[in-house]
């Protein structure tokens, strides 16, 4: 069993996640996360957000519709851009993006049956159709959105007048998308249905007075700009958005990371220069954000086909101009797969998730020694109560305590809390770090704060 394989059975085993529609034999593409699962990308998405907008005054958030006119879709170049080129294996009919077969005298090849591809290849449309109204023959065609962009791009307008922003600010959206692709694989890295987290970072095409900078960009950050230089122009800015998603990730301790500059021949039709922010998986080195300078692409493109001015008119200056977009995308999912990979960790008699304690679904964990000796329960279950009001705590009177220890290291518990005989006469419990396996005696009164400090913030 390989990594993967390890990782997706832990992760249905445990309540991380399961097959979509399982009962009915699944749907390939979809997949349903548990409780623990459902936490660990809140989780992930909570930190992103608090970095990207709580603790920024020049980003604000948004929470656009799915469904939006399909205009919108035209403007951005979705409905006749956005596809794959689709090929179907002439033998055992599956299919494939042309870029997933090998090649044998310049002939594609199948992966599956290892069938030479006479037919043709032809483009297919990755998103999702659907109808609004009562019936279908007499509904408007609309859309699943295929990414959270296009929501923010046609919301600009509002946004800038009801927040009263200068340039350069962003807004920042985390929601679900959809795409229709052709070979879902390797667990939840490729699916249907996804979530992602995007900051449209709106500039002055040419040059601008920046936000402060906290922290000097790392030089690896595509080589753009030194330490301690500030941002000026679309290019300087793309690498200090490098550098910023860089520090997020090594925050939540990610570790296999790499930056890959796209050619022209790869980016997308709106993008200037995009960095992929890539993680060492088992199936090797892949993306899981993308960092772009999309220029004045997306404002233009909605301003052609809606007729509506989204040019930005600058008090100051009295300059008008349409802002150049610097954007940060990222997926949940494969974000989340990547965390489970960093932390998976076999080691003699025990699996551990090493996670960080920023997304582990539960900081700590209560046990009674043992379940049947009523004061023991009683003691537990107060210190539980106290806990669950400041983190995630889980309880567990189930077997002995080293079946509870195992059972909590398997889902990234950072600390387990046992309360014996002793604590009943000195008022203190045992507390177990995972990653260590030590224990140490500490006082039921200072325990929270105990926790508090060895918790990652």
């Amino acid at each position: 069993m390989n990594l993967l394989e390890k990782i997706s059975s832990l992760a249905k085993r445990r309540g991380f996640i399961y097959p979509g529609s399982e009962i009915y034999g699944g749907l390939a593409g979809f997949y349903d996360w548990g409780h623990l699962g459902n936490e660990l990308k809140f989780n992930i998405k909570q930190t992103w957000w608090r970095d990207t907008v709580q603790l920024r005054d020049d980003v604000v958030g948004l929470s656009a519709a799915i469904v939006m006119n399909p205009k919108a879709w035209e403007a951005s170049g979705h409905l006749t851009g956005f596809s794959d080129v689709l090929v179907e294996c002439p033998k055992c009919h599956k299919r494939f993006k042309a870029d997933e077969l090998g090649k044998k005298n310049e002939s594609l090849v199948c992966v599956e049956c290892s069938e030479i591809f006479k037919g043709k290849a032809r483009q297919f449309n990755l998103m999702f159709k659907t109808f609004v109204g009562a019936a279908e023959e007499a509904a408007a065609v609309a859309y699943l959105r295929p990414e959270t962009a296009g929501g923010i791009f046609v919301n600009f307008k509002n946004v800038l007048q009801t927040n009263r922003l200068k340039i350069p600010f962003g807004i920042a959206q985390i929601g679900k998308a959809f795409r229709n692709e052709i070979n879902p694989r390797d667990f939840v890295f490729r699916i249907r249905e996804f979530e992602q987290m995007e900051l449209e970072y709106f500039i002055h095409p040419v040059r601008n007075n920046p936000v402060k900078q906290d922290a000097a960009v790392p030089p690896q950050a595509a080589g753009r700009i030194s330490n301690g230089v500030k941002p000026q122009t679309p290019t300087e800015w793309l690498s200090y958005w490098v550098g910023r998603r860089l520090k997020w990730y090594e925050s939540i301790g990610l570790k296999n990371i790499r930056l890959r500059e796209q050619s022209q021949e790869e980016r997308a039709h709106y993008s200037r220069a995009t960095v992929d922010i890539e993680y060492k998986f088992p199936f090797g080195w892949q993306e899981i954000e993308g960092v772009a300078n999309r220029g004045d692409f997306d404002l233009t493109a909605q301003m052609k086909v809606s007729g509506k001015d989204l040019n930005y008119f600058d008090e100051e200056t009295k300059e008008q101009y349409t802002p150049y977009v610097i954007e940060p995308s990222a997926g949940v999912e494969r974000i989340a797969l990547a965390v489970l990979c960093e932390a998976y960790l076999e080691e003699k008699e025990r699996i551990v998730l090493k996670l960080n304690s920023k997304l582990a679904p539960y900081k700590a964990a209560v046990f009674p020694l043992l379940a049947n000796k009523e004061k023991l329960v009683e003691l537990a279950r107060s210190i539980y109560d106290d806990l669950k009001t400041e983190f995630m705590t889980a309880w567990d009177d189930r077997g002995n305590i080293g079946k509870r220890y195992y059972s909590q290291d398997e889902i990234g518990t950072p600390f387990c809390i046992t309360v014996d005989f002793e604590s009943l006469e000195k008022n203190d419990v045992t507390v177990r770090g995972r990653d260590t396996m030590k224990q140490v005696r500490v006082g039921i009164r200072e325990l929270k704060e105990y926790l508090k400090k060895k918790l990652v913030k």
